[in-house]
């Protein structure tokens, strides 16, 4: 062993404490839930024990008795309950070996952080020396082995305790008749021998001395005052049965109520679901807690053991921990009594023990012995290694083969038989037709699976490869449990399920990069591999088992000999134990939502199925009296209410009260429902599934629907939830109405069902009738009225982001509902205006404007308005500009309705009406250009917002131009117009930016000239008088043609424009030689007109390309220069010079 200097440097414990090493002066068991480690070690073994857990007072010193004390007589204090004995105190046993049914349950949920991966074996400690004494004992051995995670659970399985009950309840008699024909055909229940309570009694009495019960008691001298500081030092209050440690308790002081996935943590045994009772009622109403004085995690060699111990504990003085024993002097030690006193004092950090030897009940002798040399003892010596290899190959050989979680495994070896037999009693329970229920071990291994996996789940939130484990747990958890009898637990397990599922984020591969589907109920990497193990391992087992052995086919594994427990490494674990298990994480949405919804069904079916209907009730009796328990009826309704405020408590509709387990799990699995439907309906809406979407959103919305109609209040998390499912129904009822081609195939996907939307849509209608909602999710066939359901559930949104409750949270869903609904307004404003075009080219040659047109603008205008200021509102100018510019692309309609017809219908002057909604479009795009600041912030808004502007003085220039209204104005007031105008349009044409609509641009510059240009060659052709002012027409004339013939150059696609603008301009040569004298100037007017006609040649070629054949584009090229030709010689003076130039 080490010295205990070294043991005052350990490092941290599993769970957050510091290991303490006993030292000379202080080596007391630290009490009240402290922890205490001591490292032990020798060549052979090493050992190392953790006090998790001390019920009993610190330790005191031990009475030394007076020789001939006679231990048949009682002491004054004999039974009376003492907390330094234990359970010893209450029991005439002393310190039994027996240990209660379900003990390591019990402590299992009170260290349920170490359950499933840190912890290898939990067990009374009684049951551990048994195991380990297996190969030097005849004794038989009974244990009941579980599985969960990594951790194996060992109780005692008392089969003559069991077989008593079998006779008087008929329960398990399958197991009885199984036991009688493989096992011992000749059973009958042993008793007990005088000797042995004889032994028992003298023990208990003997003990009861020793604390110092009895004034003529020798008690050993110590320093009193050294016990007082100790006292001091381990005198805090004691703990209740079930501490938590201060980083526990903080830790669920800070877990709200809903992160907390049992909804009603779910405890040892829940409220009226009572544990079948294996043995009588008082042992199985304490079967489910931690009696024990201690627990101790007692790591043996690489064996990590979590271990509940009821020995008396002694210290004080020279001796600060001691271990107190009461020998038969006529009967020397034997190697089981040395290995069991020696594996006592190591789970319980006694570095020392004291024997008192009696003889016939008198007392002879104290002796005192070291634990490191126990094992030297004379008669019995026994190897500390050999010790170890028994461990190992026990816990090997049990992870080996009890392989399933939820299954009960039965370890026994008859009395005088070298042969461990393993048997599955779930198996064999399946076989012989008995109900699961009647395993008594059913419930509480169910119960600890479900703790084991809600804990882990707290703790995975941050860490999800633990996914896999806790799913593992809890499908096996839901096996064991029968629905009508544990609809709780079975609810809070399947939502549980579902809240593995990460709906919202995209799944996370393994450490290794990879997605693997595990097992539900094993740990090996693959099921086939699990199978082709246990195979293997048959067969080795068949080969060394003896011949009874090889006869009973119904053990799952069999040692042949407990001689081979001793052999070092014989049996290795050939099973691989993962860690932590897959998880079946799948990439595709739907199909995780799938696996979310089966979940949800089943647990709304556990708790459909828990709530009895009135048809269901037992009739009353009219002759007996219905008893009135006041307090027991008012006290869940006082409960409930605490949960709910001032809020009135009443039953819903499918008779379910507030405050009740079926409530709280109906609204998380209502709200889990909700939240798989809406993913699907986004997938679906990406995949452009707008049908299946729409259906998927109002099965959503039914389940929030059905969740308000549970519950009082909705919380903020509930509320912005709802807001993204109003908001989505509104982008898909948009998609919809901006796809009318594609309703037949909508409605078919809209129409769609199955069976299990339909199961759950039953269990909605339970609680709601789910019509709330209806018109925003129904399929219409008018785009109008899509375009409005859209709005109003944006609307719907908005409002309830604008609400105080959930004002700060919703900060930033609240943006993008305003700029969905400035969007839907925008929609609804083209809807309208398209509508408003629409009617206006079916008018017929009707001058008037009808009411409904107005009422189209009047909806138009409306909706742009208020598309404006909700993108005003969180500043998106960008948005506000698209607005502004379709805003006055209405007022360009509005313009168009406007328009005047004659009487003839022909086209009229151009009105004022036109002007002004002209002027209001113009207004409105300089709006636009003005919010938009740059070009730069948006390139492409800014050159469609540019483009529409100059389109529109264009066409205001163009209108004023060719419709003149000369009946209100003077010509040269319209001419000055028409320029400002144009040049205005000009202005905005962006000719140098290379770009999609540079051509247009150029096009649009080339028009304006021409058209400047045939309107100053008009006035240089009509004006009379003022010669400076004809002189001016006449330059800006030629300005004009010139800027316009070489834009028309530039373009390809222009010939013909081309050629008109150079025909109008030879014209105007022309026209300039006849008001002409001089021949010289003739001759220079005519000449540059020739040059003009040269320049026809390029727009020849290009009508060349278009037009085919190429005889009939020669000939109309020809004829058009003869005819050309004509006119200049027809126009040509008498003077012969002239006339030469044609000739």
């Amino acid at each position: 062993y080490i010295s205990d200097k070294e043991t005052s440097n350990m490092s941290a414990s599993p769970d957050g404490g510091q290991y303490s090493g006993l030292s000379d002066q202080s080596s007391e068991i630290p009490c009240s839930g402290g922890e205490s480690s001591k490292h032990v070690s020798t060549n052979e073994v090493k050992s190392r024990a953790v006090v998790k857990y001390c019920a009993a007072p610190p330790p005191t010193s031990y009475a030394l008795l007076q020789e001939q004390t006679d231990l048949k007589l009682p002491p004054a204090n004999w039974l009376r309950e003492n907390p330094q004995l234990g359970s010893a105190g209450t029991t005439v046993l002393g310190s039994s070996s027996k240990s209660k049914p379900f003990s390591s349950f019990g402590m299992a949920y009170d260290f349920i952080d170490n359950i499933g991966d840190d912890v290898d074996v939990v067990s009374d400690s009684e049951n551990i020396k048994k195991l380990l004494k297996i190969p030097y004992s005849k004794s038989h051995v009974s244990m009941a082995v579980h599985r969960v995670g990594r951790t194996l659970l060992l109780d005692e399985l008392d089969i003559q305790e069991l077989f008593m009950r079998s006779s008087q309840t008929g329960d398990w008699t399958w197991l009885k008749e199984f036991y009688q024909r493989l096992i011992d055909q000749k059973w009958q229940r042993k008793k007990k021998s005088k000797e042995h309570w004889y032994q028992k009694a003298i023990l208990s009495k003997f003990l009861y001395y020793s604390i110092n019960g009895d004034a003529a008691a020798e008690r050993l001298p110590d320093n009193e005052g050294e016990e007082e500081s100790g006292a001091e030092e381990f005198s805090p209050s004691w703990p209740a049965t079930f501490p938590s440690t201060p980083s526990d308790s903080e830790e669920s002081a800070n877990i709200s109520v809903d992160s907390l996935f049992a909804i009603d943590q779910v405890t040892a045994i829940p409220k009226g679901q009572n544990v079948p009772m294996l043995f009588n009622e008082g042992e199985s109403s304490q079967g489910l807690r931690n009696d024990f004085v201690r627990n101790i995690m007692w790591t043996f060699e690489d064996i990590h053991m979590l271990v509940g111990s009821n020995m008396p504990i002694f210290g004080g003085g020279r001796y600060p921990a001691v271990s107190l024993r009461l020998r038969d002097n006529n009967k020397p030690i034997n190697i089981l009594t040395g290995i069991d006193y020696w594996l006592d004092n190591l789970m319980c950090n006694v570095p020392e023990l004291v024997m008192c030897f009696h003889v016939n009940g008198i007392v002879q002798k104290y002796e005192m012995i070291k634990t490191e040399d126990i094992p030297d003892l004379d008669n019995s010596t026994f190897s500390t290694r050999v010790v170890k290899d028994i461990a190992q190959n026990i816990l090997s050989f049990l992870k080996s083969n009890c392989t399933k979680e939820g299954h009960t495994y039965w370890l026994f070896k008859a009395s005088g038989s070298d042969i461990v037999k393993l048997y599955d009693l779930t198996t064999l329970c399946e076989e012989a037709e008995e109900e699961k229920y009647q395993n008594p071990f059913t419930l509480p291994v169910a119960v600890l699976l479900y703790k084991v996996a809600s804990n882990m789940m707290l703790k995975a939130r941050q860490n999800r490869k633990h996914y896999g484990t806790v799913r593992t747990l809890l499908l096996n958890c839901v096996k064991l449990l029968d629905q009508e009898r544990h609809p709780q637990i079975i609810a809070s397990a399947h939502y549980m399920l579902s809240e593995l599922f990460q709906l919202d984020e995209p799944p996370e591969a393994d450490s290794d990069g990879s997605l693997r589907a595990g097992s539900e109920d094993s740990y090996s990497d693959e099921e086939e591999g699990e199978e082709e193990e246990e195979e293997e391992l048959a067969e080795d087992d068949s080969d060394t088992s003896s011949s009874d052995a090889a006869g009973d086919s119904k053990a799952i594994a069999v040692i042949r000999s407990v001689g081979e427990l001793s052999v070092p490494e014989k049996y290795k674990s050939t099973h691989q134990i993962r860690p932590s298990y897959a998880f079946p994480v799948s990439q595709d949405k739907e199909e995780r939502c799938r696996h979310v919804l089966s979940y949800v069904l089943e647990g709304l079916k556990a708790v459909d199925g828990s709530i009895k209907k009135e048809s269901d009730l037992p009739a009353a009796d009219p002759n007996t009296p219905i008893p009135l328990k006041y307090e027991e009826r008012v006290a869940p309704v006082e409960k409930a209410g605490k949960v709910l405020g001032s809020i009135p408590i009443h039953a819903t509709r499918s008779g379910i009260i507030p405050g009740t387990w079926q409530h709280r799990i109906k609204q998380q699995l209502f709200l889990k429902a909700s939240k798989a439907y809406y993913v699907l309906s986004d997938a679906a809406t990406n995949l452009l599934k707008y049908g299946r979407a729409l259906r998927y959103i109002k099965l959503a919305l039914q389940c929030h629907d059905a969740y308000c109609a549970v519950s009082s209040v909705l919380p903020p998390r509930v509320l912005l939830f709802h807001t993204e499912c109003l908001s989505l129904c509104g982008d898909i009822q948009l998609m919809l109405a901006q796809n009318a081609n594609n309703r037949a195939a909508y409605l078919e996907e809209y129409s769609y069902q199955t069976k299990e939307d339909q199961e759950i849509l039953h269990s909605l209608h339970r609680e709601s009738g789910c019509q709330a909602f209806n018109m925003a999710t129904d399929l219409a066939t008018d785009p109008e009225y899509q375009l409005i359901v859209s709005s109003k559930c944006y609307e719907a949104s908005y409002e309830l982001l604008t609400a105080e409750v959930v004002k700060e949270q919703g900060a930033q869903q609240l943006g993008q509902v305003l700029k969905r609904l400035g969007n839907i307004r925008n929609e609804m404003g083209v809807f309208y205006m398209n509508q408003a075009a629409a009617v206006q080219t079916e008018k017929e040659g009707r001058s008037s404007v009808s009411v409904p047109e107005q009422e189209l603008w009047k909806k138009s205008f409306a909706c742009f308005e208020k598309g404006m200021q909700d993108f005003h509102a969180i500043e998106d100018q960008t948005n506000t500009a698209l607005l502004l510019c379709n805003t006055g692309r209405l007022m360009r309609i509005c313009a168009q309705a406007h328009c005047a017809l004659s009487t003839d219908q022909s086209r009229g002057e151009f009105s004022p009406e036109e002007a002004l909604y002209y002027n209001k479009a113009i207004d409105y795009y300089l709006r636009a250009m003005k919010a938009l600041a740059t070009r730069g912030s948006h390139p492409l808004v800014w050159d469609s917002v540019t483009w529409e502007l100059s389109t529109t003085y264009f066409t205001l220039a163009t209108l004023l131009q060719d419709y003149a209204p000369l009946s209100r104005k003077a010509q040269q007031q319209i001419e000055q117009e028409v320029t400002d105008a144009m040049m205005k349009s000009l202005r905005y044409c962006d000719l140098q930016t290379e770009s999609a609509r540079q051509p247009l641009y150029q096009y649009r510059a080339a028009t304006i000239h021409h058209r400047l240009a045939s309107m100053y060659h008009s006035c240089f052709r009509n004006q009379v008088g003022d010669e400076h002012v004809r002189k001016q027409h006449r330059s800006l004339a030629e300005l004009h043609y010139s800027k316009a013939v070489r834009l028309f150059l530039s373009l390809r696609d222009a010939p013909c424009e081309l050629l008109r603008t150079l025909l109008e301009r030879v014209a105007f040569a022309e026209f300039t030689m006849a008001g002409q004298s001089s021949s010289g100037a003739k001759l220079k007017s005519l000449t540059a007109a020739l040059e003009v006609m040269m320049d026809t040649r390029h727009a020849f070629q290009l009508i060349h390309k278009e037009l085919t054949p190429p005889c009939k584009t020669l000939y109309h090229q020809i004829t058009c220069i003869w005819v050309i030709r004509q006119r200049l010689l027809s126009r040509a003076t008498s003077n012969q010079r002239i006339r030469s130039v044609y000739v």
